[in-house]
């Protein structure tokens, strides 16, 4: 009873202060206070949502935020670093990309979920979230209810992973690299890649973002491979993640002239607060009534898929 009472009166809050849009600007600019973390600016997030303090319009820069954080973090790695980092990374990539999606497409037809449910999901688990099912919805011609399904089942699996891997793997033990590997190979969107990295240390923050951020590359083959399946449906456009590229040149370019170190220790800085603004942002848009629209099945399906994905490049990268 006292616990209902007290998300009862936060709700009561929240309703008092909904129409309040300078709560955000004044969370955004705690964001880059040296205290907070990118779990507290998710969890701080979380309760703006659950109390109903929302902005009407800021949201949608989110995704232009998150792709601005990561270029700017660019600047602050090592181009060596990232070469290993691929090398490490491609193996899994190839296989856990194509494990899960033929896994998804044999699910989707066990647990009759709708085809285009079923390969978004699939996508947006083996690659990069709502990048890849973004990429992917125009060449499928999917409904806007469908893409909202498999947006939410991989949105709310996102914010779970962002407090779950990291307690995972401390409790294992795993090592910096070890973590950042399988957070970019087992959490969906970069964004909680990048966070699930920051909350474990600055090493696996490095090696989770340049695997993911290589990984997302795969949504171009793997949209080739899905045109080709449904040319019947016409030719659609394949949007390329360009923040992938500047992220890219971000990298070269501080290591081609390293003259300019101070300013690229800035940018990284700018960076990672962003990030932080990014996770608060993403932890403020979550609802409940969302997570009700997307249906059981499609929830099962996507667990079922995190699940394997999980723990099968765990036990890769420890055998």
């Amino acid at each position: 009873m006292k616990t209902v009472k007290v998300f009862n009166g936060l709700v009561g809050i929240g309703k008092k202060f909904k129409n309040y849009s300078w709560l955000y600007s004044i969370t955004i600019c705690i964001c880059f206070l040296p205290f907070m973390s990118p779990a507290i600016a998710l969890f701080l997030g979380l309760v703006f949502s659950i109390i109903g303090i929302r902005h009407e319009n800021i949201h949608k820069y989110t995704s232009k935020i998150l792709q601005a954080s990561i270029i700017l973090m660019g600047f602050g790695m090592s181009l060596s670093a990232v070469i290993s980092a691929s090398k490490t990374g491609f193996i899994e990539t190839v296989v856990s990309v194509t494990t899960v999606m033929t896994l998804g497409i044999l699910l989707g037809k066990l647990f009759k979920v709708e085809k285009n449910i079923s390969l978004l999901i699939a996508t947006g688990t083996a690659i990069c979230g709502g990048s890849a099912i973004a990429a992917v919805a125009p060449i499928l011609n999917s409904k806007n209810y469908q893409n909202s399904f498999a947006l939410i089942v991989v949105f709310v699996l996102n914010a779970v992973a962002l407090f779950l891997f990291p307690f995972v793997g401390h409790k294992l033990g795993l090592s910096q690299e070890i973590f950042g590997n399988w957070a970019a190979i087992a959490i969906h969107d970069t964004s909680s890649v990048v966070g699930a990295g920051a909350i474990y240390g600055e090493k696996a923050l490095q090696v989770a973002t340049t695997v993911k951020l290589i990984r997302a590359l795969w949504i171009i083959p793997l949209s080739l491979v899905i045109a080709l399946m449904n040319k019947n449906d016409g030719k659609k456009a394949i949007k390329f993640p360009w923040f992938i590229l500047f992220f890219v040149l971000a990298i070269v370019f501080a290591n081609i002239f390293p003259g300019f170190q101070a300013s690229y220790e800035h940018f990284n800085w700018l960076g990672k607060r962003g990030m932080v603004i990014a996770l608060f942002l993403i932890g403020s848009n979550i609802t409940i009534g969302e997570i009700k629209k997307s249906g059981p099945k499609s929830f099962v399906l996507g667990i079922i898929l995190w699940a394997v994905i999980a723990i099968g490049s765990l036990f890769f990268l420890t055998r």
